[in-house]
């Protein structure tokens, strides 16, 4: 309990003043984040806030991975622009809230652990989708409206605007040549911000997104019925919320793991999402999951602990309550060029460089992968598609590995030795490589270098005892396991075993503990 309620890792050094650094870093480009996605759901701006703050706290104090940033995400909030938009804003954060309950859930029966089934091509494309999202999503700040019309950028104010974020950019690749002691993320943004504070340059900033002055997050229980009606109306939206934050949330540290070369706690994480969340449903916050690009500025700053994140969260708080006018003075140049960088330094570069000694599949799953992530903007469909298709690959080349070796011994009985998996993939390429109508009329099958892994294999075996029976031929059956021998119909009549040299494993019917 105590090694779980610890905010700090002592076994080894932290550095505070970098925690600090980067935490304040991550805070100013948690917040137009925050208060952009809340605008697009047509949440009030607060919303979104609030829920940077109570994720970032929560996440930072009781989640899984140190390092790791939670706040008001793009990927959950885009489920519930639809229940916003036909039921409203008390819908809304019921969903969250129960949301948050099949997080927690989740990670009480320990189901984070499935995340390992993520191939790696289907984070490379994971990963390089979402920094073209990253970088995609900043285009929109060279845009603004005219009379109630979006229009882009132009004359004197284009030039402003896109030269304070090259300034941006070029500050954060040249100042870490000649010092690391503070993030560049962090000193490029005050920079251009007193740069365009002392030459009274206009151009937008925070406040031209929206006011972020307010207050505590106040407790508020949904006024919602409660009814099987309304919980009917939710539950979608909570489950594809929870599984959308939660494939981003435990992607993100799969990513962070090897980033540290450290190993981070997928159920822990999972219960602290869920909480963060149900806390959302009653203090006015539109919820969310673990944000990658705020994670990389943290990361790319130097932090490795909680503390980053705790400051990042109060810092957000603050700001809502005493620091709104200094925030919204901020100038929307600056964090455009941080979030710019930050897409750089997200994409996997180095699957340009491996792409030729891939295998074809792989490179096809983490294009696919890549595009429905830009297109869809549904991180969770986009993975469950890789995996699926990584999981059909991976069938049909185990099905192919299948084969036996067969010889006549002096008594005349034929044998069978049978190489590779007997799985719902292979049982067809099994099943012909038998000769029933021309064998002897005593045959051996040898399972010594084979698994029969599920009840395809089981059923292909019963079908094959059966066309030796009807053909008035005994057929043999070595090296199975005692859990085949149960499930096989025939099991008396036809099968020799050597139970000695049986290996023992379980098939999928059993109940593993």
């Amino acid at each position: 309990m105590n090694q779980y309620l610890r905010l700090f890792d002592f076994s080894q050094k932290v550095d505070y003043k970098v925690e600090v650094l980067a935490g304040l870093t991550v805070a100013m480009t948690m917040i137009p984040e925050s208060l952009s996605f809340a605008i697009l759901a047509g949440f009030p701006p607060l919303v979104g806030l609030y829920a940077a703050f109570i994720m970032g706290l929560v996440t930072a104090v009781l989640g899984g991975r140190p390092g790791m940033i939670s706040g008001g995400a793009g990927a959950t909030v885009v489920v519930l622009i639809a229940l916003m938009q036909s039921h409203g804003l008390e819908y809304v954060f019921a969903a969250v809230a129960l949301a948050g309950v099949i997080q927690i859930l989740v990670g009480v029966f320990k189901l984070g652990k499935f995340i390992r089934l993520v191939p790696q091509p289907v984070m490379y494309g994971f990963v390089n989708g979402l920094a073209v999202i990253i970088f995609m999503s900043q285009v929109g700040q060279f845009q603004t409206v005219v009379n109630g019309d979006v229009a882009w950028l132009s004359g004197s104010a284009l030039y402003i605007m896109a030269g304070l974020v090259a300034l941006t950019i070029a500050i954060i690749v040249v100042l870490p040549r000649f010092t690391k002691a503070v993030p560049p993320s962090l000193v490029a943004i005050i920079v251009v911000f007193l740069i365009v504070l002392g030459f009274g340059i206009d151009t937008k900033t925070v406040a031209d997104i929206a006011a972020v002055s307010g207050g505590f997050p106040p407790f508020h229980i949904p006024e919602v019925p409660l009814s099987l009606e309304m919980l009917q109306i939710i539950f979608p939206y909570a489950l594809i919320m929870a599984g959308v934050g939660l494939t981003e949330s435990l992607l993100t540290l799969n990513l962070v793991d090897e980033i540290t070369a450290t190993r981070g706690q997928s159920n822990r994480e999972c219960v602290a999402q869920g909480s963060a969340n149900v806390l959302n449903g009653f203090f006015f916050g539109m919820g969310g999951c673990a944000m990658i690009a705020q994670t990389l500025v943290n990361l790319s700053a130097g932090a490795r602990a909680r503390l980053a994140g705790i400051i990042a969260a109060l810092t957000i708080l603050v700001i809502i309550l005493i620091g709104a006018p200094v925030i919204e003075r901020v100038p929307m140049a600056a964090l455009v060029g941080v979030m710019v960088m930050v897409a750089i330094g997200t994409f996997e570069w180095i699957s340009f460089r491996i792409i030729n000694k891939m295998p074809k599949q792989d490179v096809f799953v983490g294009i696919l992968v890549a595009l429905v992530t830009i297109w869809l903007h549904n991180l969770a469909l986009a993975v469950l598609i890789g995996v699926i298709i990584s999981a059909l690959v991976f069938a049909w080349e185990s099905a192919k590995r299948i084969r036996a070796r067969k010889y006549v011994d002096e008594n005349g009985v034929k044998h069978y030795e049978i190489y590779g998996p007997l799985f719902f993939g292979s049982v067809t390429a099994f099943s012909e490589k038998f000769d029933v109508l021309n064998d002897p009329a005593e045959v051996v099958v040898d399972f010594k270098e084979s698994r029969v892994a599920d009840m395809s294999g089981i059923d292909a075996l019963n079908k094959l005892t059966e066309r030796y029976n009807k053909a008035g031929k005994k057929l043999h059956l070595k090296h199975l396991s005692p859990d085949c021998l149960v499930l096989l119909q025939n099991a008396d009549e036809v099968i020799d075993v050597n139970i000695m040299e049986d290996p023992h494993y379980a098939v999928v019917t059993d109940k593993l503990s």
